[in-house]
């Protein structure tokens, strides 16, 4: 079945509306997932409508393998390299007769081979992509290939030899190691298990009697495996030569990118960064997942009335549009999502980032080289010759880029772009701190939003926290509403890792600058005056956003703890 076709049937059948499925498809380009799994992310279909209606149009039975709750000893009579090639999955027995969950029940072939490997008759059920994805996760340990790995490594411990630390290196014996098939092994599948369990970086670091890889899953970071310290320079040499590095400088800090096209067409990008420390290379690897990118405003964390000021700033003409937060607060995207709602045919938009992090369609987006003059300040400039509407600028860092995004706000341009400060309201004093003038970021900065990233409850362990009454009150919650709230923790399974947490939301903090708050700019007020006005026109902070996220039942009390300061 095409896309279209599959789209079309869903429209038939009033289970989306055409403009959701324009939203599906235009997402769907991007991510490369299957249009189906597309819309159940987006929320416009669930998982059980959309696998209802898969077993209809192929005339066969459906199955929703969570509902199904599959023996392991059943599942596993496929292995795991045979299910991703085929996208089926074994879930039930009867006599001679497997049941097999196929994405595509139409791959005949793999009917046939699933058939001669199992040497059962085989039953085909239809399911969906996620269906399949949940039952890999929690039926194949991928753990265990990556033991299988390191024990293959140990055995040809004799075959591998590894350069010394000294400035001298011999290129040839570095490219020989990182060819070794076990450390191709061993990359390989640690890039795959970092994407499977959700990771956003991957560290891999050594140190003076031990190196030890580290993944960083929902903002936390837990370690994956140890492999043995001689490996070192292999490991690391490997990660060069496929973000082609140059593998025999060893004493400067290097950044590349890596491209992997995984499963099902999906392509995967890693920003790699070398540093040389004292006992060797560090690598840090940043996964840049477009599948996982999330553009759907409604969907990242907005309160309603948030939401409704945010939209307010950046559909205004021109102003500037500053988001705050530390680094991995999801600022960029939230810029994203922002640059997504905007980005029409009648607009050119231009972006300076550092670095691009997703390919937009439709947004002329600027790789920043200092190292050869293209910073921040002198591509703001040349975008001001090229005709724009709306300027994205990855970072505030200066005073001249400052001045030259108020100059281009107060000029009749949208200007979009980040700053390092705690919350909104002191985002105004950093500006002026750097030596804008208090009349200038009055009348050019329209709306500062300041954000943090909260993990969020695992649906499937979820359960009731006995968290008392005073607590809440300290944290800022009314008194009559911390009387009734209910608070929920995540005890901890299979499905999150035993971390009680799956995922993460956005707490915003979005202030716009009334007239009010203009006055006290240029009255040189501080800080704490500016918030208490915000607060009183109706701004949330972000510790009074992530209580509503726990009164919603969204994340814990102790995340919010973690992730916000006290008002």
């Amino acid at each position: 079945m095409a896309n279209e076709r599959i789209g079309d049937q869903l429209i038939k059948n009033a289970l989306i509306t055409p403009e959701q499925l324009l939203e599906a498809q235009k997402a769907q380009k991007s991510s490369g997932t299957r249009l189906g799994s597309q819309l159940v992310k987006l929320g416009h279909l669930t998982e059980e409508q959309l696998v209802d209606f898969l077993g209809k149009q192929y005339g066969l039975p459906s199955v929703l393998l969570k509902s199904k709750n599959p023996n392991p000893d059943i599942v596993k009579l496929i292995p795991a390299n045979i299910v991703q090639k085929y996208h089926a999955i074994p879930f039930e027995r009867t006599g001679s007769t497997l049941k097999v969950a196929m994405t595509d029940p139409t791959n005949i072939f793999a009917v046939d081979d699933l058939k001669f490997l199992t040497g059962y008759s085989i039953e085909v059920y239809v399911t969906s992509e996620e269906s399949l994805k949940w039952a890999l996760d929690n039926f194949y340990d991928q753990s265990a290939s990556l033991d299988d790995a390191l024990s293959s490594m140990a055995d040809e411990q004799g075959s591998i030899e590894i350069a010394g630390d000294g400035d001298e290196v011999n290129v040839g014996d570095l490219e020989k190691e990182a060819d070794q098939a076990p450390v191709i092994k061993l990359v390989n599948l640690t890039l795959v298990d970092a994407i499977r369990k959700g990771a956003s970086d991957i560290h891999i670091e050594p140190f003076e009697k031990f190196m030890r890889i580290r993944f960083r899953i929902d903002g936390m970071l837990y370690e994956a495996m140890k492999p043995p310290l001689r490996l070192k320079n292999a490991l690391v040499s490997r990660l060069k030569i496929m973000s082609k590095l140059d593998i025999a400088e060893r004493r400067l800090p290097q950044d590349g990118r890596i491209k992997l096209r995984i499963q099902g067409g999906k392509e995967v990008e890693f920003r790699v960064s070398v540093l040389p420390t004292l006992f060797g290379e560090k690598v840090v690897l940043r996964i840049l997942d477009k599948s996982n990118l999330q553009l759907d405003m409604t969907k990242l964390g907005f309160e309603e009335s948030a939401l409704s000021n945010f939209k307010e700033g950046i559909y205004k003409p021109w102003g500037m549009v500053l988001v705050t937060g530390p680094t991995g607060s999801g600022k960029t995207t939230t810029l994203y999502s922002a640059l997504s709602e905007l980005n029409q045919i009648d607009r050119n938009i231009s972006t300076a980032e550092d670095p691009v992090e997703f390919n937009l369609a439709g947004v002329n987006q600027v790789q920043m080289h200092e190292e050869i003059g293209l910073t921040f300040a002198s591509s703001l400039r040349s975008f001001l010759r090229q005709d724009p509407d709306i300027i994205l600028v990855g970072e505030i860092r200066d005073f001249e880029t400052a001045e030259i995004g108020i100059k281009a706000a107060l000029t009749g341009h949208l200007v979009l772009s980040t700053l390092h400060t705690n919350d909104a309201p002191s985002t105004i004093n950093r500006l002026l701190n750097m030596g804008i003038e208090p009349f200038l970021v009055a009348s050019s900065v329209n709306l500062i939003v300041a954000q943090r990233l909260a993990r969020k409850i695992c649906q499937e362990c979820k359960e009731q926290d006995d968290t008392s009454v005073e607590t809440l009150i300290q944290m800022g919650m009314d008194p009559q509403t911390a009387q009734t709230a209910k608070c929920f923790v995540g005890k901890g399974c299979s499905v999150c890792g035993n971390t009680g947490f799956k995922g993460r939301i956005a707490l915003y903090e979005v202030m716009p600058v009334s007239e009010e708050i203009k006055e006290l700019i240029l009255m040189g007020a501080s800080s704490t005056e500016i918030k208490n006005e915000a607060i009183n026109q109706g701004m949330k902070s972000l510790r009074q956003s992530g209580l509503t996220k726990v009164l919603e039942q969204v994340t814990s009390v102790s995340e919010i703890l973690r992730t916000t300061m006290a008002d």
